[in-house]
């Protein structure tokens, strides 16, 4: 793939492009590097404790916390291919990007995103078998369809990724190069080429669009459901399901809000669509850990348990 990016790459003028950033103000850049450089760390030490947690605390035997172990890798993965650069780019006057580094951007941009909305609609069909069909649980979700799921959001993840690239790369680039962004996406790098992109660009807003708004749709109506068979359960089954489809629900509408406003469109850019996407790309990969252990007693238990143990080996100079 990098050859074939390096070789379109020769056929363009463009070999690089220029991002103008979140902001051209100083100041602002210098806070926003505080507070980015925050968000990204809290981002890799929250989701690096739930896997943790998920793997000393053996609670990979659980469907839930299988799934929410590769969530937390995946969101690790797709915050990693636009913060750092975002970051280092806030201490620089001239923020740029080789062309292939760009197209690695989209592709990547694109994979992880992808297979982030399709391991949350998995995990929605996980707690609607956990709720609704409590007694054939373990029966319908064993480990050998678990694994078959987790592989089809990462096979799911790529094609959607490698068509959207494949549609880019083919675009000639011969000037300007300054994209209004803080990363190269679709619509951004559309806008700069210099051909007719009309239908390349209705192609990429279907793939897009479709994915999105389908798995939206499929996660509201199964938290639809959900909800509706909690009647039939006791107090405390409600109020544990409620605690934990509620975590899911806000993630839901915290990551798909955003993603619907940016693909569910023509191809056109807007002033807000950095602020828009800062939300799916770092505030949401932030907010999953946050979320995720602290509206669930279980997470809470086993970290309170590793805590305990890893004191107890201090103490005991283990």
């Amino acid at each position: 793939m990098t050859s074939w990016i390096y070789s379109m790459e020769k056929a363009n003028n463009v070999t690089e492009f220029i991002f103008w950033g979140l902001s051209q103000n100083p100041q602002v850049e210098a806070v926003c590097f505080l507070v980015f450089s925050f968000f990204y760390t809290v981002i890799l030490l929250g989701n690096s404790v739930i896997m943790l947690t998920v793997c000393l605390g053996h609670l990979f035997k659980s469907p839930m916390y299988f799934f929410l172990f590769f969530l937390s890798f995946v969101d690790i993965c797709f915050s990693s291919v636009t913060a750092p650069k975002m970051i280092i780019d806030l201490l620089v006057k001239t923020k740029t990007i080789s062309y292939g580094g760009c197209m690695m951007q989209v592709f990547g941009v694109h994979f992880f995103g992808c297979t982030v909305i399709f391991i949350l609609t998995v995990m929605a069909y996980d707690r609607h078998v956990a709720i609704c069909k409590p007694l054939h649980y373990m029966t319908i979700m064993d480990q050998q369809k678990c694994n078959k799921m987790l592989l089809g959001t990462w096979v799911g993840g790529f094609l959607h990724s490698i068509i959207q690239v494949t549609l880019v790369v083919q675009l000639p680039f011969c000037g300007p190069n300054e994209i209004d962004h803080y990363f190269c996406d679709v619509h951004p790098v559309l806008k700069l080429a210099c051909t007719y992109t009309y239908v390349v660009g209705a192609v990429m807003t279907a793939n897009s669009g479709t994915i999105a708004l389908c798995s939206f749709v499929i996660l509201l109506i199964s938290y639809a459901v959900i909800l509706v068979s909690l009647r039939k359960q006791s107090a405390e089954g409600r109020r544990k399901a409620l605690s934990t489809c509620g975590s899911h629900i806000a993630v839901v509408i915290i990551f798909f809000g955003p993603c619907t406003f940016m693909y569910m469109r023509p191809d056109t850019t807007f002033s807000e669509d950095k602020m828009v996407a800062v939300f799916y790309t770092i505030i949401t990969p932030m907010l999953n850990p946050l979320i995720y252990t602290l509206r669930n007693a279980e997470v809470k238990n086993a970290m309170k348990k590793l805590w305990r143990r890893k004191v107890f080996w201090d103490a005991n100079g283990k």
